[in-house]
């Protein structure tokens, strides 16, 4: 997998967690650089993680279904994307009335955010897929995302937050397509 692939892949799995760092930049009444700091550091080490274990989980699936891996890629990334699409609508954060920064809700928080990562992860597997150059651009590029994120949302509130949802969601399905495209082309 080329790495302008994976850098398009983590830009649109970290799309989750831009987004609810955004919202608790609003809801943090004073922001510091450490607290920005340490909801970047949940999220990107969540999305780094997660991937790894569906890596792992999928490996062991490989042998069963390699004849649709492609598919079965094409369908677990355009899937996430339309659910990314389907909840941009209904973005609303319950940790506005409780502290963003608790660690038990950004442990919450960053296991929401990165599901969609457990899944590519998956997909990852089945596509044969080094996994370490991935891991560490997807939680670098979420980490770095979620830290401006945080910022933002200070700043700016909710003007694009429903927005960048749909940007991620449209970057996975484009990939799945691509993914799927490929394998068509070189079976041809």
């Amino acid at each position: 997998m080329h790495m302008i692939t994976i850098v398009f892949i983590a830009l649109g799995l970290a799309m989750d967690a831009l987004a609810v760092s955004i919202a608790s930049g609003t809801a943090i009444r004073h922001l510091t650089a450490n607290g920005a700091l340490k909801i970047a550091v949940f999220f990107g080490s969540f999305q780094a993680i997660m991937p790894l274990i569906g890596w792992s989980a999928g490996l062991g699936l490989i042998n069963l279904i390699s004849g649709v891996d492609h598919w079965i890629a094409f369908a677990i990334l355009s899937f996430i994307g339309c659910k990314m699409i389907y909840e941009s609508r209904k973005i609303e954060l319950k940790e506005r009335k409780t502290n963003p920064l608790n660690t038990s809700v950004l442990l919450i928080l960053s296991v929401a955010t990165s599901i969609d990562a457990l899944a590519v992860g998956v997909s990852f597997a089945f596509l044969k897929v080094f996994i370490v150059a991935p891991i560490i651009v997807i939680g670098i590029v979420t980490f770095l995302l979620s830290f401006i994120g945080v910022f933002a949302g200070d700043r700016y509130g909710h003007l694009f937050e429903n927005k960048i949802e749909i940007i991620g969601g449209m970057t996975l399905i484009g990939i799945g397509i691509k993914i799927l495209l490929e394998h068509l082309i070189q079976t041809a």
